[in-house]
């Protein structure tokens, strides 16, 4: 029972986060829209950035758990870079849509990222975790993969920029559009164009 509140504390309080921000939210905001006493929630969690940090190690523990499920390398970005030049163009195909999907239509993840773009602009902390997690940080994990395939590390951020600033954009295309299932068609024709690109120019051996 204990565990199952914990679980509700944390996908309740990300729910609040995603939709008033982090520094927007009080210990008070999460324990009345669960139904608690403040002294019932802090009996779970001391505070609201021990609750940031559980929410950070599940999306760490998220993506670990879906790399390996498409049987992907998820750590070093050389080790990943050489299993790259190895692994099927589907399976990376298919990787990078749940990739997409993982952040739009999966809610734990989808409010996480609410989160960070909410408070990138208000919290120097935020904006590293918006970084590491959306931005900056799988440009450069790309880049460091496509290294292997060109001659500089300037052709690979160009690769990285081509593969990932599309994918980047859709994720508000995707928050904003009515029908939001029109949105995979252009993510699923983005990643056909590039794998194209990529076996055509840069794979061929």
């Amino acid at each position: 029972m204990t565990g199952d509140t914990k679980e509700r504390i944390l996908e309740t309080a990300l729910a609040l986060f995603a939709k008033k921000g982090y520094l927007g939210t009080s210990m008070n905001d999460i324990a009345g829209k669960l139904g608690l006493t403040k002294a019932a929630l802090y009996k779970h969690y001391a505070s609201k950035q021990e609750i940031l940090d559980r929410l950070v190690a599940r999306m760490n523990q998220m993506d670990a758990e879906r790399a390996a499920a498409f049987g992907m390398p998820e750590t070093a970005s050389d080790g990943f870079a050489e299993a790259y030049m190895k692994t099927p163009i589907d399976k990376i195909r298919a990787y990078s849509v749940a990739q997409f999907e993982h952040w739009t239509k999966e809610p734990f993840a989808s409010n996480f990222r609410k989160m960070l773009t909410l408070e990138q602009y208000h919290d120097p902390k935020m904006a590293k975790l918006y970084h590491d997690y959306i931005a900056g940080g799988p440009l450069a994990y790309m880049a460091a993969v496509f290294r292997r395939l060109t001659d500089s590390d300037e052709e690979a951020m160009q690769l990285a920029l081509d593969f990932y600033g599309p994918m980047y954009l859709l994720y508000s295309v995707y928050d904003s559009a009515e029908n939001k299932a029109e949105v995979a068609p252009l993510l699923e024709a983005h990643i056909d164009r590039f794998v194209a690109k990529v076996e055509s120019h840069y794979r061929k051996d």
